[in-house]
């Protein structure tokens, strides 16, 4: 039997951390809010929780999203330097069934999360996690068209 090894966790400052580990935490953040929301609306069936997700944490959702943030400016400059970040991190991933922009978009929006998380700002995450699914839910980023 392998041992794993045990992390002793640190504080990290998440000025030091790149876009795209910002990212990897905030999508995940993002995604259990998301998740915990549609199942306390009675969405209980995997299939059907898994097709209303996508309109919250899909790419093109997340980047409407952000862009809706920026216009209507809701992000503090800090939050707007992590979604640089993340906007402009080098990927090495293929984006799928969205173009490139589309996907640094989503990545800025999930830095933005990350980052939040790993300060300890839950009430932020809170804050912005809810105007997001308000926003979806009122067809706020309706008018925001990305591929």
């Amino acid at each position: 039997m392998n041992k794993v090894k045990k992390l002793t966790e640190t504080d990290v400052n998440p000025d030091t951390l790149n876009g795209q580990t910002l990212a990897y935490l905030g999508d995940a953040v993002y995604e259990i809010y998301i998740r915990r929301h549609l199942i306390r609306g009675g969405i209980v069936k995997p299939q059907n929780l898994h097709r209303e997700a996508t309109h919250y944490v899909s790419a093109k959702a997340q980047a409407a999203l952000v862009t809706k943030m920026q216009d209507d400016e809701m992000l503090t400059e800090a939050e707007l330097a992590a979604y640089h970040r993340g906007r402009n991190a080098k990927t090495h991933t293929k984006a799928k069934n969205t173009s490139l922009k589309t996907y640094q978009r989503s990545t800025g929006f999930e830095a933005i999360i990350g980052y939040l998380d790993l300060l300890g700002k839950h009430d932020r995450v809170d804050e912005l996690s809810l105007w997001c699914i308000e926003t979806v839910e009122n067809g706020g980023i309706d008018n925001y068209d990305f591929e």
